[in-house]
């Protein structure tokens, strides 16, 4: 039985059944359209006015309202607003009817957005949806008569699915592979991949896949499989359906083309394939399409956004009209500055389409660039600074501090807790709500009970070695996982965990597990005050479309921005279009840092972003290509300089690659039987020190060694790996083996 909806009384109407409509929720059926635009009044003898205060370029997209129009906006131009001004002039003069357009953006809050300007712009009765939305109302009313029967019940949690997809291949997961294979299939569906292309597919656009392919495959067909047993269907379902109901039955795609004839689309860099589809579809053979968007704002290709659909408009529709946004009416000519100087040393197709904006606002302070040692004195500067923004009369929530991953949160949770500064995080989990880091503190806390029954923690003296082993446990090595994702994620967070400890023996010598697990105790109440107005900690992803009076970008380094695993052309230029989002939402205060080392006393390896090179004081700009040493260049390690292979020259970005001086699959000149040595002597001191072997040297770290051949410290401690403490503790040993000398092997804390 179809549901009933009930008017309420009022004017004299009678209460009286309804049936619903699909796009109006009830409200106007499709063949019902009133020819009055508005609201029922006549149209609006003073649309003008709704022009009235747009720039010219923003006044010719409002007043464009036939025939495709591709409008170019850059960050902070008001794109918004020249589109829901459009929309408005249109409705207010009679042009358009507002139950013929239909605007889809990306996100609730946009289109919740978009939707209050148009009813306060005398467009109320415009529909602005995301894609999805609008997608679902079309398949929930049109699913009786094109297939018959109730509609399948949305699954809006699909891991479970995936979980018991993966049980019945005999594949187990842990919660982040999940996460990750579960991201793996919404790819694949949004770029129209069935279960048996996936591998070809995934290969092709270099996937960093969290299983094998082939058993990722076998999930998505058994997931698939299961929900169509069991009646129901996800949100990238939605989509897929409604495409394929439009494709089949060409009376219902004429009926919702009668009543959609014009269409607005925002942030069209970010549609995947399937969207573009399904918009293809609702237009039919028409061109009344307005799209929105910025090429140099493309930073969700790993979801399968891409921007390819707004780079080929022209082509698509050859008489369009296509207006530039770039007066910049957020960012002040500093921030401006930097942010067009970002695009230019950019490469590929989306940079040549970038934008050169122009500040509309009084000049402001210049961008802060700021060096520490160590990445706990980057997060107590960052939090100084913040607090002597708010005692300058900067609203803490007008402050934000934007980082590459989640797990870099932690310090700066810490910092602004300590300097009483109140914070939000923003699109994740504090530190300590994370379900690894529970799980790794229980560890901890379960270690300390057992003070010296625990097997693992026999002969382990050194607190941040104890932490090692215990976290060993739960997931953490010391090497990363390769690639992104939930994986990664997982193990970021125990590195932190790990970093924690060993900065917390380093202030306080002799302290052991117990005490480490009050002090996270207090850390984990102390960020658990309760904040309604605070700084917000957020992810350089989860800020797109936000903007503050003030950002802070922190941990600038090559490694993590761009971060390691950015390895092709391509996935490098997509973080250099994440800093340039980072750097775009700043109206008035900029600051950008990074640490040389990780903790204090540390190792100052580390270098800035390679992306700030010829923009901050005293940086070369790039020659050439960004990446690649200028001819004649010395292609040796330098402080600040890009770390480039020994053999051919090219920037190094993966950790083991850094510490090994060449990339991967260049040849080795390693001594083999040296590399052999070192191997024997480390399993050695692990079984004497009752610790994992990487605990003494990694395996790359090993092989640097092998392939140096040093002969004295000095040589020996410009080996990434080797730092201070490794270097005082085993370098004796190591360079003994390396010069040809007996060992004694002892145990060095003995010794």
């Amino acid at each position: 039985m179809r549901p009933v909806r009930r008017v309420p009384r009022g004017c004299g109407q009678v209460s009286r059944p309804a049936h619903p409509t699909w796009q109006h929720g009830g409200v106007t059926a499709a063949t019902h359209s009133s020819s009055v635009p508005a609201g029922g009044g006549a149209p609006d003898v003073d649309a003008d006015a709704v022009l009235q205060g747009l720039d010219p370029e923003q006044r010719e997209v409002a007043t464009t309202l036939r025939g495709p129009v591709c409008v170019l906006a850059g960050a902070g131009t008001g794109k918004t607003r020249a589109i829901t001004h459009r929309i408005a002039y249109g409705v207010r003069s009679g042009q358009l009817m507002p139950a013929s357009v239909l605007a889809v953006t990306f996100t609730n809050r946009a289109a919740g957005e978009m939707r209050g300007r148009l009813r306060a712009l005398g467009a109320g009765g415009v529909q602005a949806r995301t894609f999805h939305s609008a997608a679902l109302r079309q398949l929930q009313y049109f699913w009786p008569r094109a297939i018959g029967g109730e509609v399948p019940r949305l699954l809006e949690r699909k891991i479970q699915f995936v979980a018991e997809a993966g049980a019945r291949c005999r594949v187990r997961l842990d919660r982040n592979e999940l996460r990750d294979v579960t991201g793996e299939i919404e790819w694949a569906k949004v770029t129209q991949t069935v279960p048996a292309d996936y591998p070809a597919a995934a290969l092709k656009a270099g996937r960093e896949a969290p299983r094998d392919m082939a058993e990722i495959a076998q999930i998505y067909g058994t997931y698939e499989q299961l929900k169509r047993d069991r009646g129901m269907i996800d949100f990238e379902d939605v989509l897929l359906l409604t495409v394929g109901i439009l494709q089949d039955r060409h009376d219902i795609a004429e009926q919702i083309r009668a009543q959609y004839q014009h269409f607005v689309v925002d942030e069209y860099q970010d549609v995947s394939p399937l969207q573009q589809r399904l918009l293809e579809l609702w237009l039919g053979d028409r061109d009344s399409l307005c799209v929105v968007g910025d090429a140099s704002q493309t930073i969700y290709s790993f979801t399968g956004a891409t921007p390819d659909h707004l780079l080929n408009f022209r082509t698509r529709y050859p008489q369009a009209t296509v207006v530039k946004l770039v007066r910049d009416y957020r960012s002040t000519p500093q921030v401006v500055h930097l942010a067009n100087g970002l695009l230019n040393q950019a490469r590929g197709r989306a940079a040549e389409h970038r934008l050169e904006l122009v500040s509309q606002r009084e000049p402001g302070p210049d961008p802060v660039y700021a060096e520490y040692p160590d990445e706990p004195a980057e997060a107590e500067g960052v939090a100084r600074r913040v607090r002597d923004l708010i005692a300058a009369g900067v609203p803490a929530g007008e402050i934000a501090v934007l980082y590459r991953i989640n797990a870099q949160s932690e310090v700066y949770e810490q910092a602004l807790a300590d300097a009483g500064v109140p914070y939000q995080l923003r699109g994740a989990e504090r530190f300590f709500e994370r379900a690894e880091v529970q799980k790794a503190v229980l560890a901890l806390r379960g270690a300390a009970r057992s003070a010296g029954n625990d097997p693992l923690l026999d002969d382990v003296v050194e607190l941040g070695a104890q932490v090692r082993a215990v976290l060993s446990s739960t997931g953490w090595t010391a090497e990363p996982p390769a690639g992104s994702g939930a994986v990664r994620d997982q193990w970021e967070s125990l590195a932190a965990l790990v970093r924690l400890a060993e900065d917390f023996a380093r202030s306080r010598p002799g302290a052991g597990l117990a005490e480490l697990t009050v002090e996270l105790d207090e850390r984990r109440a102390a960020q658990h005050a309760p904040t309604v107005q605070g700084v917000t900690l957020a992810s350089l992803h989860a800020a797109k479309g936000l903007e503050w009076d003030a950002v802070f970008l922190v941990g600038l380094t090559d490694g993590m921005m761009p971060i390691t695993y950015a390895k092709t052309d391509d996935q490098v230029e997509e973080e250099r279009r994440l800093l340039y989002v980072g750097v775009t939402r700043a109206r008035l205060h900029l600051t950008l840092s990074w640490a040389l080392s990780r903790a204090p006393g540390g190792r100052a390896s580390r270098r800035p972003s390679r992306f700030l090179n010829g923009l901050r004081p005293g940086s070369a700009a790039p020659a050439g290509r960004p990446g690649t040493p200028a001819e004649g260049a010395p292609r040796k390690r330098g402080r600040r300089g890009p770390v480039l292979c020994r053999v051919c020259g090219r920037t190094l970005t993966e950790a083991g690659d850094i510490k090994l001086m060449r990339c991967g699959d260049c040849p080795s000149d390693m001594d083999e039987g040296l590399y052999e040595r070192l191997r024997e002597w480390r399993a050695t001191q692990s079984k004497l020190q009752g610790m994992p072997a990487y605990c003494v040297f990694t395996d790359k770290t090993l092989m640097a060694i092998a392939e140096a051949a040093p002969s004295e410290p000095g040589e020996l401690s410009m080996i990434s790996g080797v730092g201070g403490r490794k270097l005082d503790r085993y370098g004796a040993d190591v360079l003994a083996i390396c010069t040809g000398q007996e060992t004694d092997g002892e145990d060095p804390d003995d010794a």
